[in-house]
């Protein structure tokens, strides 16, 4: 079925378009639809099988490199290594695997958020029908409480309003009507003569023949943007990926070097006793055991572990994160794409402004607790001294439908927040709405509507006196308006009364308020019900507003500082939108705003070249937000988007980061989600994305500490076969420093807290390579430090007698580079400051680490079992110290280049 603009066609036209009628279709007529449309439910497509998910996590370059080590580790009965490394890879698969599921858990989601049953006309008569048995044509009827069971034209309404703030995002109900429109581009909570599946009937009744179900609907059309995308890696996972290649390119030809230059030495001076086959064994178990020992095989269980120690943390902080590598990809966040109500604002109206003819009351208090001020000219008035005020206030609560009621230890509305302000405005004032009503009785009631804009309410008192109490928006209540109340007085309303009641308006208007205008007239006789909205007294303006949340501006503040970029995305009015971005400092005078209908005209090179200008993306729907995304990532950021709607599922999926809520939120957008927030405030967004650049932090740490050290070891290995010298270090030997450096030392770097002034520095350029920031360099100088200290003490020990030294001179070296990664852990465990500061107790865990690993590295040249295997000698305490001396180097080395750093940072800090 092609899809139509339903809401421009008529109920009559509807009727005829689908071929029904008033009556409904009858049961066959049904059946037969329903052959040719399908059920009304979601669909979704054969997936990937369990088993091909759970292998396409071993595809990785650096996890096939990791495989390799394990068989080369068990083939030299290093079983402890293979078998920590298996653990590895398991884990790394499993965290693979579940990630990949969530579109899956997106879909069954919103499955069930589709209504099981639903009251539909047939063959003239009202039945109860599974609601998958719906179809076009089929007329339904709509109650309280009802949840849509597919997307609709109303063509009945009796005070009918439907919350739809699951698919549009925006939390008051709409009012809804049978009238067509004539607009066919226009935003999807603009269309008050449809309904759609999945929202709910919160007020009032009514009839609406159904138009499309199944895909076909709103919910549908959702469901399968959400089966579409694809699950993108991480910055991170790009960088590890390249770098995996990198490492096994470069092992590969490091072992082929040492292995041909071995052989190629044997060859021109064959040793006596040693056949060319124990040589080329000799020499492939030496450039496997470099292999292994190149192989940084700890940094997936320390990325695993920094993610899910920055994980912990942030739930502490408010954040839940449902995808581990989304831990890190917050840290280089550059622009952070919010919803605004609920988020960066409180969620609650509140009446904040009262405006008369001569005065402005200010009201403090928030969210509805019936707490309160009123004041005027900065002084505490008592709005019962002030009989426009008072009467004001008596208009709001009584002229409503909502209430204020104390639940589970807090004050709730219960209505519509709108009209739930005005109650709580009047509390704080002392007015009680329930003894009001007692005194005066509602007898009669204009309810509010879409066309009219405003609603009425005729009460009699004790004496038999009525009034009739109107509020509603300015630009319709004003024409019903002929006098004023004015000092306790009633008075003709003039010309320029008018003109000044729509000037206080838009200046009202333009600081984002919600604004009603209330009014009222009294009779001695019974008021009709017709004559209820005729020759009124206007009172004032009620200015309220769902106010900005101070910890948000904080964190916007906060995100400034760090280069980060705040977008308003939401799916209120774009003066209301832009006023509250401008207070919150996200817009300025020269920023931009957009709607989704001028997005509708806009290509999409066109919103690349203006969306970095762009604070507020107003009446936005779920493609407009995706095209918003992608603008953005075109523009190389990395975007994180916060939702917590139906509608906004598909754009927490094609972010880089989804930040769904986790109070307001639906299961479906936290389910599409890679982060929650369990308090719904924006601020723990800024909180997690600090945990986020931390956690990276730390991975580039051990990056650089594993390489450093790794590199020593090989140059060690290289250099003395290059130089026809014996071998510093045995096979056995490589492979425990490995251990050692890939054990406890290594990982407790991952639980590094963040370093001081994190969110000061601006996001990471998200192609910076891992190595940036002299990465490389320091890999390189320091493999260089740590080669000439060993193999100097390596000579050394050797003496005179080369033949006779050996286990000795290897020993030395031994002790001396397990010495030097140990050193050097300490020293780089702080990135920038000196060890001599605080920090360098931050973490206890390191200096636990290298405390043990010390205590290991001895145990094997001095407990003699352990040194029998490891073809080790007893050294004497002043060569073990001699030992530690110069492995101590790489620790004063790595101060001093941080002191320069310091300087050189400082220096620039000045000339900027």
């Amino acid at each position: 079925m092609t899809t139509q603009p339903w809401h421009t066609l008529s109920p009559e036209r509807t009727l005829h378009t689908l071929k029904s009628g008033a009556t409904g279709l009858s049961s066959e007529n049904a059946g037969r639809r329903l052959e040719r449309y399908g059920p009304n439910e979601l669909t979704a497509q054969k997936g990937t099988s369990s088993l091909k998910i759970f292998l396409s996590q071993f595809k990785d370059m650096m996890v096939i490199i990791l495989i390799i080590a394990t068989i080369i580790s068990a083939a030299l009965g290093e079983y402890i290594d293979a078998t920590v490394i298996c653990i590895i890879l398991v884990l790394n698969a499993v965290f693979g695997f579940v990630q990949e599921f969530k579109a899956e858990k997106a879909l069954l989601a919103l499955k069930a958020m589709s209504a099981p049953s639903a009251t539909v006309l047939r063959d003239g008569k009202e039945h109860l029908v599974a609601a998958r048995e719906l179809v076009p044509g089929d007329i339904i009827v709509l109650h309280t409480g009802d949840m849509i069971p597919a997307d609709c034209r109303i063509i009945e309404v009796a005070n009918l309003r439907i919350n739809e703030s699951a698919l549009t995002g925006e939390s008051t109900p709409v009012s809804k009507n049978a009238s067509e429109l004539y607009e066919k581009e226009i935003f999807l909570g603009d269309r008050g003569n449809m309904a759609y599946s999945s929202t709910i009937v919160e007020y009032g009744r009514g009839k609406a023949i159904i138009t499309e179900t199944g895909m076909q609907t709103e919910i549908g059309r959702i469901a399968d943007i959400i089966r579409q995308e694809q699950l993108e890696p991480t910055p991170l996972q790009v960088k590890l990926h390249k770098m995996g290649k990198q490492i096994g390119i470069a092992i590969l030809a490091i072992c082929a070097v040492i292995f041909f230059v071995g052989i190629a030495r044997f060859m021109m001076d064959p040793p006596a006793g040693i056949t060319l086959t124990d040589e080329i064994l000799e020499m492939f178990m030496i450039a496997v055991s470099l292999a292994v020992a190149a192989i940084p095989e700890g940094l997936p269980a320390v990325v695993t572990i920094s993610l899910a120690l920055g994980l912990q943390r942030m739930v502490k902080r408010h954040a839940l994160i449902r995808r581990l590598p989304a831990v890190e990809t917050l840290g280089s966040t550059t622009v952070i794409c919010s919803d605004k109500t609920g988020t960066l604002t409180k969620g609650v109206m509140n009446i904040k402004i009262i405006r008369t003819l001569e005065h402005s009351y200010y009201v403090s208090g928030e969210g509805y607790e019936p707490e309160g001020h009123f004041k005027h000219g900065g002084e505490h008035v008592d709005p019962n001294e002030r009989q426009v005020l008072s009467k004001i206030l008596t208009v709001g609560t009584m002229c409503n439908d909502a209430s204020l009621v104390f639940e589970d230890g807090q004050w709730v509305i219960q209505g519509d927040s709108t009209e739930g302000a005005f109650v709580v405005a009047a509390k704080k004032a002392g007015l009680e709405q329930h003894i009001l009503l007692g005194e005066m009785p509602r007898i009669e009631e204009n309810p509010f509507d879409s066309e009219r804009k405003r609603m009425a309410t005729i009460h009699m008192d004790s004496s038999g006196s009525h009034v009739a109490f109107v509020k509603g928006a300015m630009d319709s209540v004003l024409p019903l308006c002929n006098k004023k109340l004015v000092n306790d007085e009633i008075m003709e309303l003039t010309d320029e009364d008018r003109k000044q009641i729509e000037e206080i308006n838009e200046e009202m208007a333009g600081e984002a308020y919600r604004i009603l205008a209330l009014a009222y007239k009294e009779s001695e006789q019974p008021i009709p019900q017709e004559n209820a909205e005729s020759d009124l007294i206007f009172l004032g303006l009620a200015g309220m507003i769902d106010a900005p949340r101070t910890e948000a501006i904080e964190a916007i503040n906060n995100c400034k500082k760090a280069g980060i970029r705040v977008v308003m995305i939401t799916g209120d009015h774009k003066l209301t939108a832009m006023a509250i971005a401008k207070q919150m400092d996200i817009a300025d005078e020269n920023s931009l705003a957009y709607t989704g209908v001028e997005l509708d005209k806009m290509t999409d090179d066109q919103l690349f070249n203006v969306v970095e200008r762009v604070a507020v993306f107003a009446r936005v729907s779920p493609e407009h937000k995706m095209r918003i995304i992608d603008a953005w990532k075109k523009r190389g950021h990395i975007v994180a988007m916060t939702g917590d709607g139906v509608n906004d599922a598909p754009a927490l999926k094609r972010a880089d980061i989804g930040v769904a809520m986790g109070i307001t939120g639906t299961d479906v957008s936290k389910e599409a989600a890679d982060m929650v927030l369990t308090d719904d405030n924006f601020a723990s967004i800024v909180n997690a994305i600090e945990e986020g650049r931390g956690v990276y932090d730390n991975i580039r740490k051990f990056v650089r500490y594993m390489l450093s050290t790794n590199s020593g070891e090989v140059l060690v290995v290289f250099l003395a076969a290059l130089m026809g010298m014996p071998l510093p270090l045995i096979a056995i030997q490589i492979l425990w420093i490995n251990l050692i450096t890939d054990g406890l030392p290594a990982i407790s770097l991952g639980v590094e807290p963040p370093e001081a002034g994190i969110m000061k520095r601006r996001p990471r350029d998200p192609k910076e390579s891992i190595f940036s920031g002299g990465i490389v360099y320091h890999i390189i100088w320091v493999g260089i430090l740590m080669t000439i200290g060993t193999l100097s003490i390596f000579v050394w020990g050797l003496g005179s007698d080369p033949d006779a030294n050996i286990d000795r001179a290897r020993t030395l070296a031994f002790l001396t580079i397990a010495f030097f990664q140990l050193w050097h852990v300490l020293a780089i465990h702080i990135e920038k400051d000196t060890v001599l500061s605080r920090k360098f107790f931050a973490n206890p865990y390191l200096l636990i680490a290298v405390a043990v690993s010390a205590l290991l590295q001895l145990a094997v040249v001095y407990v003699q079992p352990l040194a029998d295997v490891f073809q080790t000698v007893h050294l004497p305490l002043n060569e073990l110290l001699l030992s530690i001396l110069v492995a101590s180097s790489v620790f004063f080395a790595v101060e001093t280049e941080k002191s320069y750093r310091r300087r050189k940072d400082r220096l620039v800090a000045e000339q900027t």
